[in-house]
């Protein structure tokens, strides 16, 4: 349980603290926003209440807030992405069901699971955050591209990071 709680709370502080620095610095061609903090979300225990995933995605989001100025842009997105979370996974849930204390990875679900769930609460994320920041109809097509975008680039980043740090193990 300790060990869980630092793990997490580690990956919370190097994400804010990497998006800070060198992501939120990162802008190809106006269109490709990453914001790899998502990750933070998508790895949170399939155990973690509801109320603990909405404050903790509330965390991450206005953490983000107050260093980019964004009056709460990044965590009512942050917050819809966490709502949306549980319907997702049982959603997609394996037939069988999830395993207790099973971890979301790569490895452990495939590919095509792993990319299906990441690019749908990528997508969703991405989708409040910029039109909440565009806040108007008038310019639709163009936000959506860009949350197309900078979805698919996000997605790229966080399936690189899966391997990073969950590299696979050969039998």
């Amino acid at each position: 349980m300790i060990e869980l709680l630092v793990k997490n709370t580690l990956r919370f502080v190097i994400l804010i603290i990497f998006q800070v620095l060198v992501l939120n610095n990162v802008e190809l061609g106006g269109f490709i926003n990453p914001y790899l903090y998502v990750f933070f979300i998508l790895m949170l225990p399939l155990e973690t209440p509801g109320w603990l995933l909405l404050l903790l995605s509330f965390l991450m989001g206005i953490s983000i807030d107050l260093f980019e100025n964004t009056a709460g842009m990044h965590a009512s997105a942050c917050v819809f992405m966490a709502f949306c979370r549980p319907y997702l996974l049982r959603l997609i849930s394996p037939r069988e069901g999830f395993d207790r204390g099973s971890k979301i990875t790569i490895q452990k679900f495939g590919i095509n699971w792993f990319l299906t769930y990441a690019g749908i609460m990528i997508f969703l994320h991405h989708f409040a955050l910029f039109y909440l920041e565009v806040f108007r109809f008038s310019s639709f097509f163009s936000t959506l591209l860009r949350v197309i975008l900078s979805s698919v680039f996000t997605l790229l980043l966080v399936v690189i990071t899966q391997y990073l740090f969950n590299p696979v193990k050969k039998n």
